[in-house]
């Protein structure tokens, strides 16, 4: 109930913030978010906006999706396997700091206009925080725990099971919760370039022809997808780690 007050207040803030906005600065470059609103509940009824709307959701989810399934297991890895952190990880860490975006045109020559660059990108944006999160997490692991689980007759396998992925993935879902906004940015980056499909290209196409309502109906759009990204997620994390909040009391 707090938290359903507290995005209530925000958003009432944020519409009033907006009004007074569109007023000082003029409607012609800040609709009034009631025209927005509006334009935005008549876009749901057609069937282009809701093909945009529907291809940005495809192309983010199909690419956390991979980022997670290929991150995860290889931080587990990291954390886990001496050797192949010491091989591995001068390589990511020197990697990580390049901003992802700028290799777009690189991902667009080599897998050309399709949907694999635009997937790929965000793939590799969110993977890296995943897997930077989950090493860390499975390298803090407090040794005594381990032995300790061995000692009473605990296999490898079981031991990853029991231990190191509960130890593990509460750290690697918050990484993947927070990253969902990097990954709503790179998105609406890969839609305004060489393409003509998504909320990205919808945005940049009502820009270009002067559409503000159909812009800011994108915009809107591309907020909204992030934010229920990151609620999804943050569902996700309560759920598969309510051990996690029991301190606080916030397990259901």
């Amino acid at each position: 109930m707090k938290t359903t007050f507290k995005y209530l207040l925000a958003i009432v803030i944020i519409v009033v913030l907006w009004k007074i906005g569109s007023i000082i600065i003029g409607e012609n470059i800040l609709p009034n978010p009631t025209k927005v609103l509006i334009y935005f509940y008549n876009s749901l009824k057609t069937k282009l906006f809701l093909t945009h709307a529907g291809i940005s959701i495809l192309r983010i989810s199909v690419a956390m999706a991979l980022a997670w399934f290929t991150a995860f297991p290889f931080g587990l890895l990291l954390g886990t396997k001496h050797l192949v952190d010491t091989i591995f990880s001068p390589i990511i860490f020197l990697t990580y700091p390049i901003p992802k975006i700028v290799l777009l045109p690189i991902f667009l020559t080599l897998f050309g206009l399709g949907e694999s660059p635009k997937i790929l990108l965000i793939t590799l944006t969110t993977g890296y925080q995943i897997l930077i999160a989950t090493r860390a997490s499975a390298l803090n692991i407090d040794k005594k725990y381990r032995d300790s689980f061995r000692s009473i007759g605990g296999t490898p396998s079981q031991e990853l099971q029991h231990v190191i992925i509960p130890a593990t993935l509460p750290n690697a879902l918050v990484a993947l919760k927070i990253s969902s906004g990097t990954a709503t940015a790179v998105l609406f980056m890969v839609e305004s370039f060489a393409t003509q499909s998504g909320l990205g290209f919808l945005i940049m196409d009502g820009w270009g022809r002067g559409n503000m309502l159909q812009m800011y109906t994108g915009i809107l759009a591309m907020s909204l997808l992030g934010m229920g990204l990151h609620e999804f997620f943050n569902a996700i994390e309560r759920y598969l780690c309510r051990w996690n909040h029991l301190h606080s009391g916030l397990a259901t």
